[in-house]
């Protein structure tokens, strides 16, 4: 049902085909999923043809279904690994990702851009992703439906990867999702609010239903929002405050700032959160928005990890399951009646009718808090440094100015006691004034500076994130120590990890 073949410039060869008996890779495993590089994993033994033509970074894999005509990965080896069992048999091991993955071959430069659409903004990055990149990992900007509601956003560039620049200035603040299209003219990058549509295809107990499970989260659940617009600024010049005040509901909400989801509060009790949108400046659009956001955020998430057969494969439904795509699912025992969303399908190249479904909300796991964990461990670095920096400047400033001072003050005694030296008094002081003037200035390129590194809404959050980050990193980081040391005890005791 599938062909797998390596791809070194102009050669291609075939290393699993059906028909070709001789020709079979010993195992393949696809891992597809929304807002997530694809992966293929498998093995292969020293009488393949391609076990020694397997190149790390460079070596292009593709996977096409011969069923449907379409391929289910495409991508490139990214980590080899060579093995020897027990009985002295020799294998490799590789791992693949999809060419989305190329996104992560380039460094966005910095740059400040307002004024702009989602798709206009999507677009600079994208051009800066591709003068660093050689043409075959070039992309196009495809079908972008995402927006906000001015239609404009306001954005630094800093020097991050350009598929982490995409998810922090576009996806994790505005939503939607990403696809990547390989297209016979070059790879087109969509930006949609949701990818996927309804199909009738049933999943259904005493059907194609082999086994369900679920998995609950209520951790992100919301039962008392504080909503938050746009920054306040300061009347005290001097105020120095880590955190700014923000627009507030509580002139159009019989002055209260939150908002509260009373049957939720009766279930689960109160669980207050914040969430800002830096772009409203309105009170009663804020509530609206806020009232939107409360509605979908004060549930349990919930997964359904399904193990289905596909009918497809034989003739016995008109879809296959894809990813994005939402199905009935029914399972009376469960009490399970509903459309649900497939957010992410594992494929077994060798045993296709084996294929695992996700459906419903995606929940993170050990590896997804590691990565935001690093993630957030590199901002805190970067901007420790800036304002290490800025307060160093800002010290020898203060230091500059304080001689000045007192050297002014020197001056004006001089002058009081010494008429006749008016002349040089005033020279002293034109000199003082500037030297003043002149630190002033500095101290405004520094403020300048240091807001050209980050974005608005950083600079609001910088001083009281590090310091909060610090704690949540280190409790971060023993939770996954403690999952890493479960996982290393479950695989020594031959459990198996889901």
């Amino acid at each position: 049902m599938y062909k797998v073949t390596l791809i070194n410039g102009r050669d291609e060869t075939v290393i699993h085909h059906p028909s070709f008996n001789k020709t079979k890779i010993q195992n393949g495993v696809i891992k597809q999923g929304i807002n997530q590089v694809d992966s293929f994993s498998f093995s292969i033994l020293p009488n393949n043809p391609g076990y020694d033509l397997i190149h790390p970074m460079s070596t292009l894999v593709d996977v096409f279904n011969l069923q449907t005509n379409k391929y289910d990965f495409r991508g490139r080896v990214l980590t080899p690994t060579s093995k020897m069992n027990e009985n002295g048999v020799f294998h490799k091991s590789f791992l693949c990702e999809s060419k989305m993955g190329y996104m992560n071959d380039s460094a966005q430069r910095h740059g400040e851009y307002h004024n702009m659409t989602p798709r206009n903004f999507l677009q600079v990055i994208i051009d800066n992703h591709n003068k660093d990149v050689s043409k075959d990992k070039q992309i196009k900007l495809g079908e972008v439906n995402v927006t906000n509601s001015t239609d404009n956003i306001y954005r630094y560039l800093g020097y991050d990867s350009t598929l982490d620049t995409i998810f922090d200035k576009l996806v994790d603040r505005l939503g939607g999702e990403l696809r990547l299209r390989d297209e016979t003219d070059g790879l087109y990058l969509d930006y949609l609010e949701k990818i996927g549509s309804a199909k009738p295809t049933e999943i259904r107990l005493s059907k194609n239903l082999k086994s369900i499970e679920l998995e609950v989260d209520p951790s992100q659940i919301i039962t008392r929002l504080i909503p938050l617009g746009s920054t306040i600024e300061s009347e005290d010049e001097t105020a120095t405050d880590a955190s700014q005040a923000r627009i507030t509901i509580k002139s159009v909400n019989n002055g209260l700032d939150y908002i509260d989801d009373t049957v939720a509060i009766k279930k689960f009790g109160i669980f207050a959160k914040s969430h800002v949108w830096d772009d409203i400046n309105s009170p009663t659009i804020l509530k609206t928005r806020g009232q939107q956001f409360l509605s979908s955020n004060n549930r349990v998430r919930m997964q359904y990890v399904i193990t289905a057969l596909d009918l497809f494969l034989i003739g016995l439904d008109t879809d296959q399951f894809e990813v994005g795509n939402d199905y009935p699912v029914i399972n009376p025992v469960m009490g399970i009646d509903d459309r649900l969303r497939v957010v992410s399908k594992t494929i077994d190249i060798i045993n296709p009718n084996q294929n695992d479904l996700v459906f419903g909300d995606r929940l993170k796991k050990a590896s997804d808090y590691q990565n935001e964990t690093n993630k957030t461990q590199a901002t805190v670095v970067n901007l420790q440094s800036t304002v290490v920096n800025q307060t160093r400047k800002i010290g020898s400033l203060t230091v500059e100015l304080e001689t000045t001072k007192k050297s002014l003050q020197q001056t004006q005694e001089n002058m009081n006691n010494f008429e006749g030296s008016t002349i040089e008094g005033m020279a002293a002081i034109t000199e003082a004034i500037l030297t003043i003037d002149d630190a002033i200035n500095n101290l405004n390129e520094i403020v300048s500076g240091l807001q050209g590194v980050i974005t608005v809404e950083e600079k609001q959050q910088m001083q009281e994130a590090i310091a909060k980050n610090a704690s949540d990193i280190s409790a971060m980081n023993n939770q996954i120590i403690d999952l890493t040391n479960r996982v290393v005890k479950l695989e020594e005791g031959g459990g198996e990890i889901g």
